[in-house]
């Protein structure tokens, strides 16, 4: 059963007037946590993050998009919410290169709700906390509504078009890095990531130094290339 509070913020949503920044913080409240994301599914499988509130969920949706793993990623592919109550509970060989990676990251309980209808995945909601602690049956039966709305909003049911692209940066990279390699965009992403991934930093950071021709990608067995000139 949806809670007097939920109704109220679903009904915020519907009415619109509202940023995306605000619609972000008003359900993270609704569900009490300290961040909460939505990224939605672009051509090929790539997502943009479209709505965030909190500094530590940007970093966890940069590492998961970077990565291509996590709960975010399984509740797309399963088209079933992925519940972490404690991220330290997850067996190693899960998400290897993802709990690998969350040293000094406030992130304890990770929630995934997938935003599709049927077999039509358009998205992923998901929720965290900076300490384990489970949602309650409320709580995941708001969530569930909110997915449900949000759902139906971008797949066409009003305001669907995001007012901020988060990782548009990273789109146009990919653009220059598959003219550079002379190869698919999906492998001039993959090849994004590696670097992103083998250097420490986040995509977001590389796909600024390669738009900036700070960063170069050649075709060879080493992979990403050597930066041109100094990063900054």
């Amino acid at each position: 059963m949806l809670s007097e509070q939920a109704a109220k913020v679903l009904g915020e949503l519907r009415a619109g007037g509202r940023t995306d920044e605000q619609l972000a913080e008003i359900c993270a409240d609704l569900l009490d946590a300290d961040g909460l994301a939505v990224s939605l599914v672009l051509d090929m499988g790539h997502t943009e993050l479209v709505w965030c509130h909190g500094t530590a969920s940007a970093q966890f949706e940069d590492l998961q998009f970077t990565l291509g793993e996590g709960p975010g990623p399984d509740a797309l592919a399963s088209g079933h919410p992925v519940r972490v109550p404690d991220l330290a509970e997850v067996r190693p060989g899960r998400w290897p290169a993802l709990l690998g990676a969350l040293d000094g990251l406030p992130v304890r309980a990770v929630y995934a709700f997938p935003l599709g209808l049927g077999a039509i995945q358009v998205g992923v909601l998901t929720v965290v906390r900076n300490e384990p602690r489970a949602l309650s049956a409320q709580e995941t039966d708001d969530a569930t509504a909110l997915a449900r709305l949000l759902t139906a909003r971008f797949l066409g049911g009003g305001q669907s078009t995001p007012q901020v692209l988060h990782r548009a940066v990273v789109h146009q990279a990919t653009g220059m890095v598959s003219v550079q390699l002379d190869r698919p965009l999906a492998e001039a992403l993959m090849r994004l990531r590696a670097y992103a991934y083998a250097h420490g930093h986040p995509i977001t950071e590389v796909a600024q130094d390669v738009v900036a021709r700070r960063l170069r990608f050649n075709d060879d067995e080493t992979g990403p290339d050597v930066p041109v000139g100094d990063r900054g």
